[in-house]
This record gives C-alpha cells, sequence and structure tokens, in this order.
C-alpha cells in the first residue's frame, strides 16, 4: 500500500508541478508498416481515422479515437537510435502490442467493420460480462474491440 500512495503522490506532484516533462503533451503510437497506401486504405475506410498530415509517402500522421497515430514504413539506425531498426511485424501470431477498442454493441461494430473490409480472426466470443472478436491490420498488428456489460 505503501508504494501505491509514494506513486500517486509522484504522480499528482507531477501534474501539478512544473517539473512535469508531459506538461500539454500528447501520446503518439508508431506502427510500422509495409504498405503505406494498403495501411492508409485500411486505417481511414475501415476505421475511420482521420489524415492528419503525410510526409513524402513514408509516413503518415491519424488522429482515431482522440488519440494519435503515425504509420512509418521500415527503416534502419539513425544518429538518435543508433541500433535501433523499425520493422512491421514479421509473425502476427506473435503480439508485442495491440489495442483494445471498448465499444457499447461488439456485433453491431463487428458487422460494421466486416462489412468495410476488416478479416476478423473470429466471430464476437462471449466471455461472461464480455463479448469480444479480434482482427488485425494489413501488417498483423492485432486490434480488439471489446463490449463490457455491468452484471
Amino acid at each position: 500500500m505503501k508504494l501505491f500512495e509514494d506513486r500517486i503522490w509522484i504522480i499528482m506532484d507531477m501534474i501539478n508541478n512544473q517539473d512535469n516533462p508531459f506538461e500539454d503533451s500528447a501520446l503518439t503510437t508508431i506502427l510500422v508498416v509495409s504498405d503505406m497506401s494498403k495501411s492508409k486504405s485500411f486505417y481511414v475506410d475501415v476505421l475511420g481515422a482521420k489524415v492528419f498530415r503525410e510526409y513524402g509517402g513514408d509516413s503518415l500522421v491519424l488522429e482515431f479515437l482522440k488519440n494519435w497515430i503515425l504509420l512509418v514504413t521500415s527503416g534502419g539506425p539513425t544518429v538518435d537510435k543508433p541500433e535501433t531498426h523499425f520493422e512491421p511485424p514479421s509473425n502476427k501470431n506473435s503480439v508485442s502490442h495491440s489495442y483494445t477498442i471498448r465499444v457499447k454493441d461488439c456485433r453491431k461494430s463487428y458487422e460494421i467493420l466486416k462489412g468495410r473490409g476488416a478479416e476478423f480472426i473470429t466471430p464476437p466470443t462471449d466471455k461472461g460480462a464480455e463479448t469480444r472478436c479480434f482482427f488485425r491490420d494489413p501488417n498483423g498488428h492485432l486490434f480488439e474491440i471489446s463490449e463490457y456489460r455491468a452484471s
């Protein structure tokens, strides 16, 4: 309990203090894609994301559900990240990152997204108070839509 209380005080101090390194900041998720055109079509036409800015065909900034997604093509090391390579997922069945979108009606959302071309792993599955299903973007990034019903 003491550790939890200490963390709360640190967070509150950051919020109320000029030492907050994230004041007026926003979080952007970077996804590496192999085909920018196909990925742009998926995020805009299937998911309904809005294009904010494009950079020369190798990066695209999207606004999606009040969040930023930056799609980028593969790239090697740079001066500020000398040993880091940006690559799309090599195996769609091994996941290190995924998105969960909480929806009001999972089955309805499933039908809408399926009609727009999203390819689901399975139809919606009931898990007690939750109904959920998963789909991938064209590069294998995993998305879940989930409906939670209070008991």
